[in-house]
């Protein structure tokens, strides 16, 4: 398992490079991504929220059963859970509909939710976790996941993608949290 960093620390800024060998140090990010995001209760994990500046994400929406999930593979209806958990290696998204607002958070800022709009169906192309080319079309939480997740991936976080009224409510969360991380990463380092 790995440690998830929180928001002040700045890998979760960096845009990461592409994956392009699936090696044994990257089957091992893998992984330990999935057993971290299952430890702390996660749809979904970037390798920058473990500190690994990357374009690799792992995704498992199984026990949400309130928002629902849809996938297409070829045209055709699949089942989501034959799919979880789900790799996904540098992710490239094309919005099938218009943004809705939904809720979201993340892992990186405990106890933080806020709505955020994003489109309702994708188009994903990705590489597996054994580097073999994928895509499919996919709605609901798995788009939304996939879309925040593909996000981390290029620097990007939930905060600037909210309004700026929802913001400036989340302000003395957010300042607070960066506090939180300043201190949290000094005692890493002594």
């Amino acid at each position: 398992m790995r440690r998830v960093v929180k928001f002040g620390t700045p890998v979760l800024r960096q845009k990461g490079p592409p994956v392009g060998t699936v090696t044994p140090a990257i089957r091992q990010l893998i992984a330990d991504m999935i057993e971290t995001m299952y430890a702390h209760k996660g749809v979904g994990l970037a390798a920058q929220q473990v500190g690994v500046a990357l374009q690799l994400t792992v995704i498992d929406v199984r026990g949400v059963t309130d928002r629902p999930s849809s996938i297409e593979i070829e045209g055709r209806a699949a089942d989501v859970d034959e799919f979880m958990p789900l790799v996904l290696l540098n992710p490239q998204i094309t919005p099938l509909a218009p943004p809705v607002c939904g809720p979201e958070g993340c892992l990186s800022f405990p106890e933080i939710y806020a709505d955020v709009n994003r489109p309702e169906k994708i188009e994903v192309t990705a590489l597996n976790e054994e580097g073999v080319p994928i895509r499919f079309r996919c709605g609901g939480l798995l788009a939304r996941a996939i879309q925040h997740e593909a996000d981390h991936l290029n620097g990007i976080l939930f905060i600037d993608r909210m309004s700026r009224e929802i913001k400036e409510d989340l302000r003395p969360d957010l300042d607070a949290l960066r506090e939180e991380t300043k201190l949290d990463e000094r005692e890493v380092r002594c």
